[in-house]
């Protein structure tokens, strides 16, 4: 009885993602060098943080990231949407329970997806000189000597 009673138990836990894994997550963000401004679009409210930093997003969200910095090239990372073998027990845990209802829920609020990458880490590449531009710190070429003229 007692095992029965622990089976039982163990369904229930496994079962509605949106109940056991919530309808949000974490994710975390950094970059090389930090101090890199992170912007997550694909969320009600576009939230921008400076690296390394973390977001709450909504498991559902179709989010990518741009990274901007004076000096480096901007970089944007798409995150997708994976079911990761806890999401996919929650989501199972519906059948077990005959949860078609459970199982909308999990599909409609993403609970039973994760976004990848996470964490998000980016190392940022210097931007190319403009044509015609002198590196930083390097000096405005001399103007020849005078010559001496003839017959002066």
């Amino acid at each position: 009885m007692r095992l029965l009673g622990i089976v039982a138990l163990g369904v229930m836990l496994g079962g509605c993602a949106s109940v056991t894994r919530g309808t949000t997550e974490n994710i975390s963000i950094s970059s090389t060098p930090s101090g890199v401004e992170a912007v997550v679009s694909g969320m009600e409210v576009p939230t921008t943080c400076t690296t390394p930093c973390s977001v709450v997003v909504k498991r559902n969200a179709d989010l990518s990231i741009t990274f901007q910095k004076e000096g480096y090239e901007p970089q944007i990372v798409p995150l997708s949407r994976d079911i990761p073998t806890s999401g996919a027990a929650g989501f199972a845990g519906n059948l077990l329970l005959g949860g078609v209802i459970g199982m909308g829920v999990d599909a409609a609020t993403g609970a039973a997806t994760d976004h990848k990458p996470n964490p998000v880490i980016v190392t940022m590449q210097p931007s190319a000189p403009a044509r015609g531009a002198r590196p930083a710190g390097a000096r405005k070429p001399r103007p020849p000597a005078p010559t001496p003229e003839a017959g002066t």
